[in-house]
């Protein structure tokens, strides 16, 4: 049975403009786009109709899974706390980390990630989520066992990225020891002996593990069509690594020089959304705003705070004067699309899938998601 939904008076946010007018639904997809006034259908009162968010980067799902240090959650009851804050914030595709391989930062034991996958498809498959759910898999690939965690998904279908990690004193995030010293001994209340202890084996183990699970892990991605992150390039040298390995998102490079040359290299780089509303990073690297006006900012994600991937958008337009809404919107949703292969959704265009929200928007004000649609199905 043919079901059709319009809905008129809405702010339109296309990809490249905006248009006042009328949007139709039809058995889940988009049916059509139209501008001007109408009187079919139901008013939206003036607010935004945007396409629905897709997340590609969110711990958010682990702080409800151990919502305390020792502390695990049932894994049913965790994944649909998660996907309600998800939902509620406009996101319809998330692609949900999870951490492998476990080092002296904690991680997760084996099995435990791979059992949350299989909650994540059951409860999926039992109608007891809004958004859709898909995996990123954020590999440590200094640690030891990284590779004995992957072999649990080597069948998990709905793994759809992986991220290449390296968290060791030296690497990436960490190049100098003072940022290292601060989150790894001083807030961990480490003391000299057991931290030099700490560091020596970290070195030791990024230096024997880092560039063979690296390796071994994007040729397993390229086997299974599986967009491959690299995550805190630094350097030019970084990126000539990544781009050799043929990674399509770059997550949190840590400098311009690193953002710039992956942008150019046609990865899309990924900032955090909170990054954007604080207008700074919570570690002291580059700010997010500084790379959108560099025009190298690609893609959002709203990392630890769900409700910020609805909210930076409108940060950006407002203080970003290179930035349109159409073009931060994009942000959100057709630019991640495109970087993991999503050509059904994550644009508001005839023939997508049907995936998006009502948003009221006063200027200057914070934004309220009023209602959210999955393919053609409201969910919020």
């Amino acid at each position: 049975m043919t079901t059709e939904t319009i809905f008129r008076n809405a702010k339109i946010v296309l990809e490249n403009e905006v248009v006042h007018g009328s949007i139709v639904i039809k058995d889940g997809k988009i049916a059509d786009i139209s501008e001007g006034a109408s009187t079919i259908g139901e008013d939206i009162d003036g607010d935004y109709i945007l396409p629905g968010l897709i997340e590609l980067h969110t711990d958010h799902l682990e702080q409800h899974y151990s919502p305390r240090p020792g502390v695990t959650w049932n894994l049913t009851a965790a994944i649909q706390a998660h996907d309600v804050q998800v939902a509620a914030s406009g996101i319809t595709t998330v692609f949900d980390c999870l951490r492998l391989g476990a080092d002296e930062d904690g991680g997760f034991e084996k099995g435990e990630m791979s059992a949350m996958s299989s909650a994540i498809a059951a409860a999926q498959s039992q109608g007891r989520l809004r958004a859709e759910h898909r995996i990123h898999l954020r590999c440590e690939v200094s640690a030891p066992n990284v590779l004995e965690h992957y072999e649990e998904f080597v069948d998990d279908r709905n793994v759809g990225l992986v991220s290449l990690m390296d968290h060791a004193p030296g690497q990436r995030q960490f190049q100098t020891m003072e940022q290292y010293t601060l989150y790894y001994k001083t807030k961990r209340g480490l003391t000299d002996e057991q931290f030099n202890a700490f560091v020596a084996r970290r070195k030791m183990q990024s230096s024997k593990y880092s560039d063979k699970h690296r390796q071994f892990l994007a040729n397993a991605c390229h086997e299974r069509n599986i967009a491959i992150a690299s995550h805190d390039d630094a350097t030019v040298d970084h990126v000539e690594e990544s781009k050799s390995l043929g990674v399509s998102v770059a997550e949190f490079p840590t400098s311009l020089e690193a953002a710039t040359a992956s942008h150019n290299a046609n990865m899309g780089v990924l900032m955090g959304a909170p990054n954007v509303v604080r207008g700074k990073s919570h570690s002291g690297n580059i700010a997010a705003r500084d790379l959108a006006r560099e025009k190298v900012l690609d893609i959002l994600s709203s990392d630890y705070v769900p409700f910020s991937l609805i909210y930076a958008p409108f940060v950006l337009a407002d203080e970003v004067e290179e930035i349109s809404i159409s073009n931060a919107v994009a942000m959100v949703s057709a630019n991640p699309a495109k970087q993991v292969g999503l050509q059904d959704r994550g644009r508001l265009e005839k023939g997508l899938r049907a995936d998006f929200s009502r948003v009221r928007r006063e200027a200057g004000s914070i934004p309220v998601v009023k209602s959210v649609w999955r393919e053609g199905q409201r969910i919020v």
